[in-house]
């Protein structure tokens, strides 16, 4: 049996994806591996493209929508905790699919790490287990993102 990280996007679309938020206009929204930031996001396109570029001018549009989509439900969902702001990335460096990061950005970070790009950070950030998603320590937060989410589609219309 193939491990959902192995087709994140195929799982999400059988509903095998534990990480999967919302199936958006664009795509889907999954909450990050990694949660040393807690609330990182990914939006990845469905279907896939390699580039942003691939899009018609609407397929542009609605993706970029959708990541600010995310990034007000991270902004709802984590006010409280000291958020600053958020940060979009599109990178495709890794991963040949287009897919944004979707960044949430903390008044306690040390101030040399808060003024980089999170690419910056250390790279156990990425595969420290201490770092990685639990659903008991961040299931809660993850179903009021995934509640935001899909608030903010139906305000939308989408």
């Amino acid at each position: 049996m193939t491990d959902w990280r192995d087709d994140r996007v195929g799982s999400a679309k059988r509903g095998e994806n534990p990480m999967t938020l919302a199936r958006m206009a664009s795509g889907f929204a999954f909450i990050g591996d990694t949660q040393f930031l807690p609330g990182y996001c990914v939006l990845t396109a469905e279907p896939e493209h390699d580039h942003l570029t691939d899009l018609d001018q609407t397929g542009r549009a609605r993706f970029l929508l959708d990541m600010a989509l995310i990034g007000e439900a991270i902004m709802e969902v984590y006010s409280g905790d000291g958020l600053l702001r958020v940060n979009y990335e599109i990178q495709g460096n890794t991963l040949p699919i287009l897919h944004a990061h979707i960044w949430p950005r903390y008044a306690w970070e040390p101030e040399e790490r808060r003024r980089l790009p999170v690419g910056r950070y250390p790279l156990d950030r990425w595969s420290d287990p201490a770092w990685a998603y639990d659903d008991e320590k961040h299931g809660e937060r993850r179903r009021a993102l995934a509640a935001a989410i899909h608030r903010r589609m139906r305000e939308e219309g989408s």
